[in-house]
């Protein structure tokens, strides 16, 4: 099956309140129960046990309600590793924070709109730069752009937690389709398994970027991680600080 490009839904803002509300709804309940949540922390995990912090300052870009770095700090506080958390997103719509203004705090989470192919913050700002399910909706060149910003602001690494995109996934996901209330996630979860990358496209992908190394691992349920790790004390050519 090869990749198809396809806009989705809950991207575009196409329903109403109560649809979309019913659709992120579908996300969360797809998150806890299909790997995203635990595809997320395992990749915190291997950064922690390798870089050796306990303490971790997190970006979590394209990060709607933040249902996912919540949890997931709420999942590592019980064994021992503390994740201090800013959400950006594209639209103050999507990270509900009910505040207006460039940024504001929820819940003990910082909360920026901004540009993913453009991060508002300077070099090194963060130790990890994460995303949720979001890189599938990037072509090839945006991907390597969001990646290299991403390592631009961050410290120590980039991690992609995604879908990988198969004949047989498709197959489930549309087995799987009355589990889910709206129409938006009728249309929505098989486009993004259609736009998803395979492991080896995202390998290539992510070897155009100025990263040190790249860890990808298949999850549960056909889920990706991705590590990116930043070389220590590295520059990036091009990127400038804001």
């Amino acid at each position: 099956m090869r990749r198809q490009a396809i806009s989705e839904l809950l991207d575009t803002d196409s329903g109403t309140p109560a649809e979309i509300s019913s659709a992120l709804s579908d996300l969360r309940f797809i998150n806890w129960a299909f790997g995203g949540l635990t595809t997320t922390g395992t990749l915190i995990e291997r950064v922690a046990q390798e870089s050796g912090k306990r303490s971790l300052s997190l970006l979590e870009v394209a990060a709607g309600s933040g249902y996912v770095p919540k949890a997931v700090q709420h999942r590592l506080q019980a064994e021992g590793i503390h994740l201090d958390v800013t959400l950006l997103d594209r639209a103050w719509s999507h990270l509900a924070a009910g505040h207006n203004g460039n940024s504001a705090s929820a819940n003990g989470l910082r909360r920026v709109a901004g540009d993913a192919l453009a991060l508002p913050f300077a070099e090194n700002s963060f130790d990890l730069v994460s995303c949720n399910l979001f890189v599938h909706h990037l072509s090839p060149p945006q991907t390597v752009q969001f990646v290299t910003e991403a390592l631009r602001v961050g410290r120590t690494a980039v991690l992609i937690n995604d879908l990988v995109r198969s004949n047989l996934h498709l197959a489930l996901v549309y087995a799987g389709l009355p589990l889910f209330r709206s129409r938006i996630t009728w249309h929505d979860a098989p486009a993004s398994v259609r736009q998803s990358y395979t492991r080896s496209e995202m390998q290539n992908v992510l070897e155009q970027t100025q990263a040190a190394r790249i860890e990808i691992r298949n999850h549960y349920l056909f889920r990706m991680g991705a590590i990116v790790w930043k070389a220590p004390g590295h520059k990036l050519e091009g990127a400038c600080s804001t």
